[in-house]
């Protein structure tokens, strides 16, 4: 892909339609309280130093709204501050909810709560002034955007399996393609202007950190950005988890120079650890479903997918996962992590001199790295805390490699391409679809608007709309016409697939036409051994075998496998296809 190309796809339009979910955290923050008003200053200042915190405030002045916006949370961690004299009736009402992660008590008495209180594990304090509720929600966003990283889980069935791509995990599959694809485009200011815009518009940082990123941002510091508290670490952690495409070819320049400051970093330590393999730890929560699938995958891989932090601490990452072993439906997973630094692997870095917090002894690992899970062993019998023993993995593991190669295999191609090809090869058309619509939206190159109408064809096709696959193909092959000589191969692609959707339609007299116009340009333009001129003869011979016109059926099955063998390998999957159509019509 050229550079102006690969630059259209590095960040995203600010016209992008609006049903597309936005860019947001992990978490968002209700406050209840019957004395909010927004038009008072107190009120006001509070809420802006709630927001420096958490971006996403809802205000509710009701029990009930908050509960119904409890409700409408997804695939967000929410954080409630309520007044003192909502909670008792307030807290036995949400407690049980599963995205509620914490509650603070904003009340003038806090002595008067805490006997009732006890028995509630998530009413985490009580607090008389905003400062320290700020305090209290800084630390447990941050336990939040540790615990919400995305990660798969690879069993060893998994890897044995070389047939069904689509039985893995997706996230680790895309994650490897985002980051292969991320890596392979060339960004320039446009991509910065186009992510402040983007950020603008949402509301993502606040406009004092979004006119500093702009003015003050260049591929060395992004580390410092990634680490600095201005949202953008949990921007990344959330487009990541969420597989949010627009979020990730968004923020792709930022990953793809935080990837390469990570590189270079790494480089330049690599021979400070004398080859010598050290331990790191990282302490989070788990899911108890993704527990399960860590329990599963022992022996396995587990698939860290997003940038990964770890620190040389082991207390402060055991307290990380104490933390989190509290909650009933969570576990607390005490990784410790054994890292050779020999191994050609993710690179990973000690950023404790480009951080924001420089006190901070952090590891810092490229996305997408890859571990083998050695040992799961329960810590504590009383309460769901668990150690769990992970060695990095090699590229060249060759377990890895060849689920890496086959990955690659179904999704050849350049840039994003890759990847819209993967997801419709493994059926995750409305991902496919979301990532064309992106791409159409951003590219000047007629070329690549046909490739991306043929593709949102295809993808309706598969799922049934055959009026919008139409309308799809039509407007690739109507670019194709005004772009291309009249005999162009490209011209047979979107004739023979606007043939198959009328094919499917049942409308068989138009599919002729079309599958006969793509017959009649392959027919001038290639040899008479092409493959596609053989899938054109085999196209019209389905249509007149749904026709129930078996003998011309047949003439055009036959001749299809004539060029098929003459142009094919004989164990090639289209031969055995064509056999059996013959075999079919031969007894009708």
């Amino acid at each position: 892909m050229s550079g102006s190309k690969s630059n259209q796809n590095a960040a995203a339009s600010s016209s992008i339609r609006q049903q597309r979910q936005r860019m947001a955290q992990n978490y968002l923050l209700i406050w209840v309280d019957a004395s909010i008003d927004e038009t008072n200053k107190d009120c006001q200042k509070t809420l802006a130093k709630l927001k420096n915190v958490v971006k996403d405030v809802n205000l509710c002045t009701e029990a009930d709204q908050c509960i119904q916006a409890l409700n409408k949370v997804d695939k967000e961690q929410a954080f409630v501050i309520m007044s003192g004299s909502l909670s008792q009736h307030l807290v036995p009402e949400i407690h049980g909810m599963p995205q509620l992660d914490a509650i603070y008590i904003f009340c003038s008495n806090k002595f008067r709560h805490q006997g009732w209180t006890q028995n509630w594990t998530k009413v985490k304090g009580f607090h008389t002034n905003i400062k320290d509720i700020c305090q209290a929600l800084q630390l447990a966003v941050k336990q939040c955007d540790q615990d919400t990283i995305a990660v798969s889980f690879l069993t060893v069935n998994d890897m044995a399996s070389a047939e069904n791509l689509n039985q893995l995990e997706p996230t680790f599959m895309y994650t490897q393609l985002f980051k292969e694809i991320l890596l392979d485009i060339e960004y320039d200011e446009q991509a910065i202007q186009q992510f402040t815009a983007y950020c603008r518009n949402n509301n993502s940082l606040s406009p004092i950190n979004t006119n500093r990123f702009e003015k003050e941002y260049d591929p060395q510091s992004a580390i410092w950005w990634y680490t600095f508290p201005s949202n953008i670490y949990s921007m990344l952690n959330y487009a990541l988890r969420t597989l949010n495409t627009d979020a990730i070819i968004t923020m792709g320049f930022f990953m793809c120079h935080l990837h390469q400051q990570i590189q270079q970093l790494y480089e330049q330590q690599v021979s400070s650890y004398e080859r010598k393999p050290f331990l790191v730890y990282r302490g989070q929560d788990l899911m108890k479903s993704d527990f399960e699938k860590l329990q599963k995958a022992k022996g396995g891989l587990i698939s860290f997918n997003n940038f990964l932090s770890t620190s040389k601490d082991k207390e402060v990452s055991f307290r990380f996962a104490q933390n989190a072993s509290t909650e009933p439906n969570k576990v607390g997973i005490f990784f410790i992590m054994s890292i050779d630094p020999c191994l050609k692997s993710t690179p990973f870095a000690s950023i404790k001199e480009v951080s924001y917090f420089k006190e901070e002894d952090e590891i810092l690992f490229s996305m997408h790295t890859v571990f083998r899970v050695n040992a799961i062993k329960q810590i504590d019998n009383k309460k769901q805390l668990y150690q769990v023993e992970l060695e990095l993995t090699s590229d060249d593991d060759q377990q890895l490699r060849l689920l890496t190669d086959r990955i690659r295999k179904e999704a050849d191609g350049t840039g994003w391409q890759r990847l819209g090809k993967l997801l419709v090869t493994i059926g995750q058309f409305n991902k496919a679809e979301e990532l064309y619509n992106v791409l159409l939206e951003q590219t000047l190159d007629d070329s690549e608007k046909a490739l991306y109408y043929n593709q949102l064809g295809s993808i309706h096709r598969n799922q049934g709309d055959y009026e919008y696959a139409i309308w799809s193909h039509e407007k690739a092959l109507e670019i194709r016409e005004k772009t291309l000589p009249s005999n162009h191969p490209n011209l047979a692609i979107s004739y023979n697939n606007i043939g198959s959707v009328y094919d499917n339609m049942g409308e068989y007299s138009r599919a002729l036409l079309s599958h006969g116009e793509a017959l009649e340009i392959r027919e001038k333009t290639l040899p008479s051994n092409h493959p596609s001129l053989a899938a054109s003869y085999n196209n019209i011979g389905s249509v007149y075998y749904n026709m129930n016109d078996y003998s011309k059926a047949l003439s055009y099955f036959e001749h299809a496998l004539d060029i098929f063998q003459r142009a094919l390998p004989p164990t090639h999957p289209n031969i055995k296809n064509v056999k059996n159509s013959i075999e079919v019509v031969k007894k009708k």
